[in-house]
């Protein structure tokens, strides 16, 4: 699913001390352990490789179903990019979870509303998200996900929640803090030069 996040991860990982820090300078370099999608034959802590739309999701479903048939009280959590639900095997994974009742399993979209190629609703609109995912079965939460109170009382909505898997729509924008990023699909896969790069950090900071 939304693999292409994996910086956040990564960094996540090494503060865990998963790997040296250290090895976030060579982030997808070549013979590097942290590549653009995670990789969890080469990456310390990664439980599934990315990089085929929607397979993150339905590989989620799955766990929550093995902890549920082990009477095992983790949870399972996964991110979702809005432009991926596109894909059927989305669809697909939806109707699973919420027929096998996966109340265990929270799911997150970043609802940016852009990918690659521009806009969702230019190139295949999946709105209104909310209202297919209730008609799915789902429990459904919409919140600003640069705000991190209204996420955090979210997930802890979450664990009241039985008999029905969970969905937290993050309303969010692509670049947000960055004005020649903000809202711009253009940068979707695109890296800033070391000159930009030390520019945009000093931009947040300032914030």
């Amino acid at each position: 699913s939304k693999g292409h996040g994996a910086p956040a991860l990564y960094a996540a990982l090494a503060e865990k001390g998963y790997f040296p820090k250290e090895e976030m300078d060579f982030l997808r370099q070549i013979n590097h352990m942290l590549q653009g999608h995670p990789d969890m034959k080469h990456t310390p802590g990664v439980d599934m490789t990315t990089g085929s739309l929607g397979q993150g999701f339905s590989a989620a479903c799955g766990m929550a179903l093995a902890a549920k048939m082990d009477h095992a009280d983790w949870r399972v959590y996964t991110i979702l990019g809005d432009g991926e639900l596109e894909e059927g095997q989305i669809w697909e994974a939806a109707m699973y979870a919420a027929h096998y009742k996966l109340d265990h399993l929270t799911a997150f979209i970043d609802n940016n509303g852009l990918q690659i190629d521009g806009a969702i609703t230019d190139v295949m609109s999946s709105l209104p998200i909310d209202k297919k995912f209730s008609a799915f079965g789902w429990h459904v939460i919409t919140v600003n996900g640069h705000n991190m109170a209204e996420l955090h009382n979210a997930i802890e909505e979450v664990r009241n929640i039985k008999g029905k898997p969970t969905m937290i729509i993050m309303k969010t924008v692509k670049g947000k803090g960055i004005p020649e990023i903000e809202g711009k699909a253009s940068w979707h896969g695109k890296a800033p030069s070391s000159e930009e790069c030390e520019r945009f950090v000093k931009m947040l900071e300032a914030e």
